[in-house]
C-alpha cells in the first residue's frame, strides 16, 4: 500500500500502532492476533464476524471508513499472494420453505419499529426513493416514489390493488388516500402487519385494505386484482423460485391489468457478485437467503409467466442517492439507534447502508422498475402509447383518466392523417424546478 498511502491507523492488540499516512482519519483496532491472519488473507468473511462482534473496531467518519475499507479491499485482491490463500466466499443457495422465509423476513424487519423510524422517511419506506434533482430530502423523494409508481400502474378510484411485500403499508397507504383504490397487503412481519394496520385504521381507511401475515404461495385470490405491485420483495424469493413468483402474479392479475415489480437486480450479465467480497455477510447479518437476477431474467420471467412486459426503468443513482441519506440518518442517530436495538445490530446496519450506496455508486448492483401488463382472452394489452402519463402534473386526487391507450389495430377505421394536416403536438408545460440556488 506503500505507493498510495491510506489515511488508516491500525492498532494492534498489544496497543502498538502504525499509521500509514501522515494524518490517518480511520483508525481499525485488532483486539486479537487471529485478526491479523484474516487480514492479510482478505478473510472478509472472518472479518465480518469479528467486527459484528466486537472484536474488531472502525472509528472515523462512515464515507472516510468506506473510501479506506474499499481501497484496502481492493488492493488486497489484486495481490498474488492474497489470491493464493484466500478462498472465494459464495452463498450456498437455501431451500426458500415458507418456514425459511418467514424466519428470513422477520430476521430483518422485527428488528423494531422505533428502530427503522430513527432513519427512514415519514412513510416509513424501506426501498429506492426517486429524485428530480438530487437535491431533495428523502421525505419528497420517496413521496415522488410512491406517486411514479401509482402512475405507472394508472390507478383509479375503484381499482383493487395487491401490494406483494407491503412493508409498513406506505405504498397502499398512498395509493387508498390519492388514488381511490381498495387493495389488500401482504408481509411476512408481524410487526410490519400491525404497524400498517394501526397506521390505516387512525387515518380512517381501515375499511378499504386489508394487511395480511401471509406468503404470497398462499394467495387464493385468483384474478382478483386490477393492478398487482412489489416493491422490494422479489429479492427474498430465490432465484429457482422465481417462475412460481411470476407465475402466481399471472394467475392473481385480472386480464388486461397492470404489474410493476420494482427491484434490485445484478449488473453482471451471468449474476455475478462484482466488487469486494460482502455477500456473505449480508447473507448472514443483513438480508439472509438474499438473491438477485440480472434485469434480463427478470424480463424473461415475466414474459414466461404469460405477461406482457412494457416497460423497463434503471434507477440506480436513486438508490445510491437514497441510500447515502439512509446512512447519515442513522450515524446521526448513533445513540438512540443502540438504545432501541443493540450497538451489535447498529454496527450491521451501519457499514451495510453504507457498503450497499457505495455499491449502487459503483455500478456494481442496480434496481430497476420493470411493467408489465396482461393481456385479455383476445391478447389485447390496453397500454399506454407513451411515457408522458407517467410525469403529468395534477392537481387534487390524482386520476388515470383520459390517458390515451394503445389497443389491438381497428382495420375498419379510416386513417385521418389522409384527409386533415397533421398538427404538432401540444407543447408540454415546463415542470416547476425547486429553487436550489446556494445548495451544494
Amino acid at each position: 500500500m506503500a505507493d498510495s498511502p491510506l489515511p488508516v491507523r491500525l492498532v494492534f492488540w498489544d496497543g502498538e500502532a502504525f499509521d500509514f499516512s501522515a494524518a490517518p482519519s480511520v483508525t481499525i483496532t485488532l483486539r486479537s492476533s487471529r485478526l491479523l491472519k484474516f487480514l492479510l488473507r482478505g478473510d472478509f468473511a472472518r472479518l465480518g464476524d469479528a467486527y459484528v462482534d466486537g472484536d474488531l473496531t472502525v472509528d472515523g467518519a462512515i464515507e472516510d471508513i468506506l473510501h479506506c475499507g474499499i481501497a484496502m479491499a481492493e488492493r488486497l485482491g489484486k495481490s498474488s499472494a492474497v489470491n493464493r490463500l484466500a478462498s472465494v466466499a459464495r452463498v450456498i443457495p437455501r431451500r426458500h420453505s415458507r418456514r425459511q422465509d418467514a424466519a428470513d423476513v422477520g430476521y430483518h424487519y422485527d428488528v423494531g419499529n422505533d428502530f427503522y423510524k430513527l432513519w427512514l422517511d415519514e412513510n416509513m419506506i424501506y426501498s429506492c426513493a426517486y429524485f428530480r434533482t438530487g437535491l431533495e430530502d428523502i421525505d419528497t423523494a420517496q413521496r415522488r416514489k410512491l406517486d411514479h409508481i401509482c402512475r405507472k400502474l394508472m390507478l383509479k378510484p375503484g381499482d383493487r390493488l395487491l401490494d406483494i411485500g407491503c412493508g409498513w403499508g406506505g405504498l397502499l397507504h398512498w395509493a387508498i388516500k390519492y388514488y381511490g383504490v381498495t387493495g389488500v397487503g401482504i408481509t411476512l412481519s408481524a410487526r410490519q402487519r400491525d404497524y400498517a394496520s394501526r397506521w390505516l385504521a387512525a387515518d380512517w381507511l381501515g375499511d378499504k385494505a386489508e394487511i395480511r401475515l401471509q406468503d404470497y404461495r398462499d394467495l387464493q385470490d385468483d384474478a382478483q386484482f386490477d393492478k398487482i405491485v412489489s416493491v422490494g420483495m422479489y429479492e427474498h424469493v430465490g432465484l429457482h423460485n422465481l417462475p412460481l413468483y411470476f407465475a402466481t402474479v399471472n394467475r392473481l392479475l385480472r386480464p388486461g391489468g397492470a404489474f410493476l415489480n420494482h427491484g434490485i437486480v445484478a449488473t453482471d450479465p451471468h449474476g455475478r457478485a462484482q466488487g469486494p467480497a460482502g455477500g456473505e455477510f449480508i447473507d448472514r447479518y443483513v438480508f439472509p437467503g438474499g438473491a438477485v437476477p440480472h434485469l434480463s431474467r427478470a424480463i424473461f420471467e415475466v414474459a414466461r409467466a404469460g405477461l406482457e412486459f412494457a416497460d423497463a426503468e434503471d434507477l440506480r443513482p436513486h438508490y445510491a442517492r437514497t441510500l447515502l441519506h439512509w446512512t447519515r440518518r442513522l450515524e446521526a442517530q448513533r445513540d438512540e439507534a443502540i438504545r432501541v436495538a443493540g450497538e451489535r445490530r447498529y454496527r450491521i446496519w451501519l457499514i451495510y447502508l453504507a457498503g450497499m450506496a457505495h455499491a449502487f455508486d459503483r455500478g456494481w448492483l442496480s434496481v430497476a422498475q420493470v411493467l408489465s401488463f396482461k393481456p385479455t382472452e383476445l391478447g389485447i394489452v390496453p397500454r399506454p402509447w407513451t411515457r408522458n402519463y407517467q410525469y403529468r402534473e395534477a392537481t387534487g386526487r390524482l386520476s388515470s383518466a383520459g390517458i390515451p391507450l394503445a389497443g389491438r389495430l381497428d382495420w375498419s377505421q379510416p386513417d385521418p392523417s389522409l384527409h386533415t394536416p397533421l398538427q404538432p403536438e401540444d407543447p408540454q408545460p415546463e415542470e416547476q424546478q425547486p429553487n436550489v440556488a446556494g445548495t451544494s
